[in-house]
């Protein structure tokens, strides 16, 4: 686990060297003079980022926001949209062909810049880049960047990158995550690392859905849940009834604010790195399929 155990120990780190490096008045001004309705996309962990920056964008510029994949844009009606701002940690992979072959106003929100002339770069500085399968640190920054954004720098989100313990039985293989849209930055980040990684077989739940059938996989299949939990009446009365129905309950408690999103998701990040030691999974360096590299590589029709 020597990889996984020093990108984790890095990850304050990394966060606050490029907070202090990266030119945030700049970011921040081009942020806040977006407006009109607005995609946001990202893939793999950068759909972690995409999904948190799209919150914020909604509820910092009062428009209306969807994170989509970039391959959804090629299908979308992009006549309803003004911009469209692509997550991106390389910021030139397949990912920028796909959402930036339109005419819609162009911004990328990542570690590099764009050579294309009609994007607008929203650059975050990485002196010391992780080299990890799993995105931990450049995942992390982007999500600091956009939350420094909302909060105009009154947070002091460093203080939330410290360590959490956990303590549940990783002998099932199946974690059935209870999420919503409040939630869905952490439950998209828990479904793509465990399935990239292959720790765990993730299904993931949106709260009032399982209302209406879903425990039924519960009965059938012994498995876990993560149940992240904003102490609703609904998430009071979800986790009553499901008592007895999973081998273990893990309760992530957060809110419907982005500041404790943003901290329960690093303990989103602690929790899969506790899963992965107990299946003897470096999350830095996971043995993947052999044809992988041909996939990622993909650069033809979508």
């Amino acid at each position: 686990m020597k990889y996984m155990d020093e990108n984790f120990k890095k990850l304050k780190e990394r966060v606050k060297d490029s907070l202090e490096n990266t030119d945030i008045e700049y970011i921040n001004y081009e942020l806040s003079k977006l407006n009109g309705n607005t995609l946001v996309a990202g893939v793999g962990g950068s759909h972690v980022v995409s999904e948190f920056a799209s919150r914020i964008l909604e509820y910092k510029n009062n428009i209306l926001v969807e994170n989509v994949e970039p391959r959804d844009v090629k299908y979308m009606k992009l006549k309803l949209y003004k911009n469209i701002l692509l997550c991106s940690y390389s910021g030139n992979n397949f990912a920028s062909n796909l959402s930036f072959s339109n005419e819609l106003k162009k911004y990328l929100l990542s570690s590099n810049k764009s050579e294309m002339e009609c994007v607008t770069n929203l650059t975050y500085k990485c002196n010391d880049r992780e080299k990890s399968f799993i995105s931990l640190a450049s995942t992390l920054i982007p999500c600091s960047i956009m939350l420094n954004y909302y909060e105009n720098n009154k947070f002091n989100m460093l203080d939330e990158i410290h360590e959490y313990n956990f303590s549940f039985d990783t002998a099932k293989d199946v974690y059935e995550i209870f999420t919503g849209r409040e939630t869905e930055a952490l439950s998209t980040y828990l479904e793509s690392t465990m399935t990239e990684s292959g720790i765990a077989i993730p299904v993931i739940h949106d709260k009032y859905e399982y209302c209406h059938g879903r425990s039924t996989l519960g009965t059938k299949v012994k498995s876990n849940a993560i149940f992240l939990n904003t102490n609703k009446e609904l998430d009071r009365v979800l986790l009553e009834n499901i008592k007895g129905n999973y081998n273990e309950i893990i309760v992530i408690d957060t809110d419907e604010t982005l500041e404790k999103e943003y901290s329960a998701l690093i303990e989103c990040m602690h929790l899969t790195k506790y899963i992965a030691e107990n299946k003897n999974t470096d999350l830095s360096k996971v043995v993947y399929s052999k044809f992988n590299k041909n996939l990622y590589k993909y650069r033809g029709e979508a």
